[in-house]
């Protein structure tokens, strides 16, 4: 378990679980994400607990919750995506510091990271909220109101063709 308590690997196992946990929260009910954000913060916690933290970095990651949040809910917010993407970047980067005070993962491996997570956020979640949005093809709300013409007796059951 030494391996996690290094800034780096610590640093890619909560970026990874707070992907998982928002992609939980952009689509519920799969379970997929919910347990990898679950395996994933845990063995976060593990070397957050062993290693020195920012309280304010943590802070930060945390708070990147509450736009996502209010950007998932309805259309046309994609800034606020923007900031909770920014904040949880600034905040997982800066989580670990070192001697000096900067941060303790290796800027390199924060870069790929970040952009990689930031841009597939972007994407997954871009497309999740298109998605809820779309009418569904076979909406059958949509059909009430409608003329149509019975194929068989309708009574209990039946058949019935419209448009």
């Amino acid at each position: 378990m030494d391996f996690l308590l290094n800034p780096n690997v610590a640093y890619l196992f909560l970026l990874g679980g707070v992907l998982m946990a928002m992609l939980a929260l952009a689509t519920p009910g799969t379970g997929f994400f919910e347990v990898g954000a679950l395996f994933c913060i845990a063995l976060a916690g593990y070397g957050i607990y062993n290693l020195p933290f920012n309280w304010w970095a943590l802070a930060l990651i945390f708070l990147s919750v509450a736009p996502f949040i209010y950007s998932i809910q309805k259309p046309k917010r994609e800034v606020y995506l923007g900031i909770s993407i920014v904040v949880l970047v600034v905040g997982s980067i800066f989580l670990f510091p070192n001697q000096t005070g900067g941060p303790g993962v290796n800027l390199f491996v924060a870069f790929i990271a970040s952009i990689l997570v930031a841009g597939f956020l972007w994407l997954a979640v871009g497309k999740s909220i298109q998605a809820a949005q779309i009418r569904p093809a076979h909406d059958l709300d949509s059909l009430v109101g409608q003329i149509g013409e019975a194929k068989t007796k309708v009574l209990d059951e039946g058949s019935v063709q419209v448009a």
